[in-house]
């Protein structure tokens, strides 16, 4: 009995694979290729140039001893937890209030998406003007005739880096608002007309069944907000450039400090090594459960 032969795979689609191999190249070189190296490095004792000399995790040590980076890290998880959580919130709640067909939505949406189409030196230098004491916040409340009234939260080493949250949560919760509402957008009318029907508060209803149903919206929103406070750095350096002193220091800037500033590649790398890590602590469960979502439907 004759089998019919199995058809060639290898050049269907012929001109799509061409097309594709400079970006493969370009992600396997540059991208795979650049961080693998990185990593190497980090395990070297290179400084303004790099060198094959390996000193273990030498540099790791050191990294983990110096009081600049054990705030900076401390600094990213206030940024970070309180970014995560605020941002997620309200823009839960500004997507669930822009959710019922308000008159003027359009303008709202606009209006609360502006930030974020600003960069980050744009958002810090804003948010500088308006809590330096002198012409800020503070300034302001005083000319209404409260003299005694003191905000200067930029100039005090205990509350710089909530001045970086606050301009971070403007900057960013735009966006969540619009990923949020796009996920609620996507819920059934018939799922509120039941709730209705059923007598079901509107509090119960968004808490145990519309935010459950969206959790693809939630992960997503995590993760993207997540990668980005890892990252951060120009907001910083525009609104506080790490002070006063280095209370409102992140792992970012540690790492531009040390590469490009003090001619130290190896603890620069190894605090980006450590970066890298947090960043696929992030993204590979987020990948994972992705993945098999997707082998489920």
């Amino acid at each position: 009995m004759s089998h019919a032969a199995r058809p060639n795979t290898l050049f269907k689609n012929l001109n799509a694979k061409v097309a594709a191999v400079p970006m493969i190249a370009t992600v396997l070189i540059v991208f795979i290729g650049c961080t693998l190296w990185t990593v190497v490095l980090s395990f070297t004792s290179s400084r303004s140039l790099p060198e094959l000399t390996f000193v273990g995790f030498d540099q790791y040590t050191r990294l983990f001893n110096t009081p600049r980076w054990n705030v900076s890290a401390i600094n990213l998880g206030i940024f970070g937890v309180f970014t995560l959580v605020f941002s997620t919130v309200i823009g839960f709640i500004l997507a669930a209030l822009m959710d019922q067909k308000i008159r003027f939505e359009g303008a709202f949406r606009t209006v609360f998406l502006y930030p974020y189409a600003l960069s980050f030196i744009v958002t810090g230098l804003v948010w500088q003007w308006i809590l330096t004491p002198t012409f800020g916040i503070q300034r302001v409340v005083r000319d209404l005739g409260f003299e005694t009234f003191t905000f200067s939260i930029l100039n005090d080493q205990r509350f710089a880096i909530y001045a970086v949250v606050i301009a971070g949560l403007w900057h960013g919760t735009g966006l969540v608002m619009a990923l949020m509402l796009a996920g609620l957008r996507g819920i059934d009318e018939d799922i509120w007309k039941a709730s209705r029907v059923d007598g079901i508060p509107v509090w119960k209803t968004y808490l145990f069944i519309v935010i459950p149903m969206m959790r693809p919206v939630f992960i997503t929103t995590i993760v993207l907000v997540s990668t980005g406070i890892v990252r951060v750095y120009d907001l910083v350096v525009a609104l506080t450039g790490g002070g006063p002193g280095n209370a409102s220091e992140v792992p970012a800037k540690y790492v531009y400090e040390f590469m490009f500033r003090r001619a130290n590649l190896g603890q620069g790398l190894a605090a980006s090594t450590i970066m890298l890590t947090t960043v696929l602590i992030i993204i590979i469960p987020w990948a994972l459960m992705e993945y098999r979502g997707g082998k489920r439907k």
